[in-house]
């Protein structure tokens, strides 16, 4: 079966990045496909490289971006969502003219587009948080 995930992830301190990343651990353990993660509102803070929390709590950032590059997964950040966030890649710091950039590696920024289109190439589209 083939899934699309959509993680919204409000308020920030939801639970839902964290119950999206262990189904999606489960989908994939189960031999399953993920076409598309997509990250929307809040949940664009999980691919941010500059989040560090205490030592005593599970770095979802880390997790979340190990998962997807292990995995090869379709990891994708609504750009608008981002921005608001101060989450970025290299190529919108530059067209902004902004010092820097913290989008991790693994994701790509892009709009709305890309979530229709996952839910139309998969089976079932699963939304988490929002």
């Amino acid at each position: 079966m083939k899934f699309a995930l959509a993680i919204y992830g409000a308020p920030a301190n939801s639970q839902a990045p964290y119950s999206a990343l262990q189904f999606a651990r489960a989908v994939v353990s189960q031999g399953h496909e993920i076409v598309r993660l997509f990250f929307y509102q809040d949940g664009v803070n999980v691919a941010t490289g500059l989040a560090q929390p205490p030592q005593d709590e599970m770095n979802l950032p880390d997790e979340w971006q190990t998962f997807v590059q292990k995995n090869k997964l379709d990891a994708v950040v609504c750009i608008a969502a981002a921005l608001r966030r101060g989450v970025i890649d290299g190529r919108e710091a530059e067209r902004y003219s902004l010092p820097a950039h913290n989008l991790r590696e693994g994701y790509e920024l892009s709009g709305l587009g890309q979530l229709l289109d996952g839910v139309v190439s998969s089976d079932r589209f699963v939304t988490f948080g929002g």
